[in-house]
């Protein structure tokens, strides 16, 4: 019976041509439980034998990344696992979605304002105009580009 390779034994040139979600994607495997973002990422850095700065430069990316691939899903309790291990009806949204749901909120929040601000408009706040100003254009003519040619 030939043994799986985990991710702990590969070299670290074969990790290196992985992409940090594709290793993320074979430590949930392997662990078989859910892992918090800080977690995978640690590890990913000590596979990947990486700076220490690392971790600090880069765990907002990479959070970002994991919310944007539909192989991985966050749970309540702020873990991450693979989608295909639940069904729907276990499954929370994800970051992005949430992060939707808040400037949905705030549109309409602005939305409703806009709205009060027109209905509290009234013609005499506009100090700019003045009725005089239809008088002055009833004597206006407008000439197109044929009839200036004929008054030359």
């Amino acid at each position: 019976m030939e043994e799986k390779m985990t991710v702990d034994k590969m070299k670290k040139e074969d990790l290196e041509l992985l992409s940090n979600k594709d290793i993320t994607n074979l430590i949930l495997e392997e662990s078989k439980k859910p892992l918090n973002t800080a977690d995978l990422f640690k590890k990913i850095i000590k596979l990947l034998d990486l700076p220490d700065e690392t971790f600090e430069n880069k765990i907002g990316d990479f959070y970002t990344s994991l919310s944007t691939d539909k192989r991985f899903v966050l749970l309540e309790n702020g873990c991450w696992d693979l989608r295909n291990r639940y069904t729907s009806d276990k499954v929370i949204k994800t970051a992005i979605e949430e992060d939707d749901d808040e400037i949905d909120e705030n549109e309409e929040d602005s939305i409703t304002e806009d709205d009060n601000m027109e209905d509290d408009y009234s013609d005499n706040d506009d100090d700019s105009y003045n009725s005089d100003s239809e008088d002055d254009l009833k004597d206006l003519v407008i000439l197109d580009e044929d009839e200036m040619e004929l008054e030359e």
